[in-house]
């Protein structure tokens, strides 16, 4: 039995239109040379394949079989084509940020729409990693670019601090000192447990967080570490503790918390970290991006990133 693909074509255009005319129709051609075909396979099986005396066309117990398995084979060379053309078509080229939990609030999701609406050419791929993680994904090339909230010093790559925030306190919503609406003083919220995040690896945010604190002459009363963002804003809803966090994640608007501003002037850096001399045209086109951006939202961009570019 010999049976190419283009007969399992034809067979399939008219086992699914259940009507030679309508076959012939869908595959562009005359219903004459379509029947033909059909009775040349039907000679290779050795039995008929349509039982040609009802209307529609009924396929018998053999087409049943074949049909079947006749989808299969097709939609795999289907497949195996569509493959083909995309391993031969010219790669696109790939660009991943690597960043840490708490940047995703800054205005991140904007970031990522400008890029891929302005380079669609580039493909545009996010990981989610550790101060530590990123720093070695930097140089062994594996991501392109890092945003991250404390400086790790390697003589490979250059940081730049894209944007200092303020800190906020992260309290239940139904804290009493809410209700108060005011500025929360260190000092009176040092009484209370404080949730630090990420509690390993270290250093990391949880020992700036703490230094804003030395730096008052404070300690927190207790300290309960987690290893990720929203792990400490579960652990603020549930009344463990409180929790320090960038403006930006009040963006966030779960409903069981609240954000109250500090009364002390307290910061944490927005770090964005790259190869030094790396000025590929992605790195150019997301500093051209975070440029307009930054401007449509009255921030002042980096000088340090235009004279980068």
């Amino acid at each position: 039995m010999n049976i190419d693909i283009r007969q399992l074509r034809y067979f399939r255009a008219v086992a699914d239109e259940r009507s030679f005319t309508r076959a012939a129709e869908r595959l562009n051609m005359a219903q004459p040379p379509l029947s033909k075909r059909i009775q040349e396979l039907e000679g290779e099986i050795g039995a008929p394949l349509f039982e040609r005396a009802k209307r529609p066309l009924k396929l018998t117990l053999i087409g049943s079989l074949l049909h079947e398995h006749a989808c299969l084979v097709m939609d795999a060379m289907d497949r195996l084509q569509a493959e083909v053309r995309q391993a031969t078509q010219r790669p696109r080229m790939r660009f991943t940020m690597g960043l840490v939990p708490s940047t995703l609030y800054v205005r991140f999701p904007d970031v990522v729409a400008r890029f891929r609406e302005c380079v669609p050419q580039i493909e545009l791929r996010l990981a989610e990693m550790d101060s530590g993680e990123q720093v070695r994904a930097l140089i062994d090339g594996r991501i392109d670019i890092g945003f991250d909230r404390i400086m790790l010093e390697d003589p490979l790559l250059h940081h730049e601090v894209m944007r200092e925030e303020n800190l906020v306190v992260a309290l239940p919503a139904d804290d009493p000192l809410i209700r108060e609406e005011r500025a929360l003083s260190l000092a009176e919220l040092a009484t209370r447990p404080l949730i630090l995040y990420p509690g390993r690896p270290r250093p990391s945010y949880a020992d700036h967080v703490l230094a804003i604190y030395r730096q008052q002459g404070l300690f927190p009363a207790s300290v309960l570490e987690v290893r990720e963002l929203q792990t400490a804003l579960v652990m603020v809803a549930s009344g463990a503790g409180i929790c320090m966090v960038p403006d930006s994640v009040t963006r966030s608007a779960r409903p069981d918390i609240s954000f109250a501003p500090l009364a002390e002037e307290a910061t944490v850096p927005l770090f964005i970290r790259f190869r030094k001399h790396d000025r590929s045209p992605a790195f150019q086109a997301l500093m051209r991006i975070y440029e307009e951006l930054y401007r449509e939202w009255g921030w002042d961009f980096p000088s340090g990133l235009s004279a980068a570019r």
